[in-house]
């Protein structure tokens, strides 16, 4: 009896490796199924780039990276208002890194740069992502 006892644990374990060795291939599946893009290409996180978007096709989950001068932009998270007036609402903190990454949600994601004149200048940039 002792032997079939070592093999239904045997089993067992084999069974919680292969749940395991699962989960592991589909959670790298859905990693691997998002897509990370820089804001404005090459030019970067830069003026006039409300267009970028234009020809893309966005997921929830895609990540945009927003490189720029720290000294001379910032990417403010903002709503579809705050995008409209080129104003940050108070309270929200501007991402600041020069090399800022974000997650998309699904919807209409919008971000502008809160240095004064930036976004009036065409500094913002609005993504819809599925």
């Amino acid at each position: 009896m002792a032997a079939q006892g070592r093999g239904s644990a045997a089993r067992g374990n084999a069974a919680a490796v292969a749940a395991l060795v699962l989960l592991c291939v589909l959670l790298h599946g859905e990693v691997a199924e998002s897509a990370v893009y820089t804001v404005g290409d090459r030019g970067g996180w830069g003026f006039n780039t409300a267009s970028w978007p234009r020809g893309k096709r966005f997921r929830a989950g895609d990540v945009l990276v927003f490189k720029y001068s720290p000294k001379a932009h910032n990417v403010v998270p903002v709503s579809a208002a705050g995008y409209n007036s080129c104003a940050a609402p108070r309270g929200v903190r501007a991402l600041t890194s020069g090399n800022d990454r974000v997650t998309l949600k699904r919807g209409v994601n919008y971000f502008i740069c809160s240095f004064p004149g930036h976004c009036q200048a065409g500094m913002k940039v609005a993504v819809t992502a599925a």
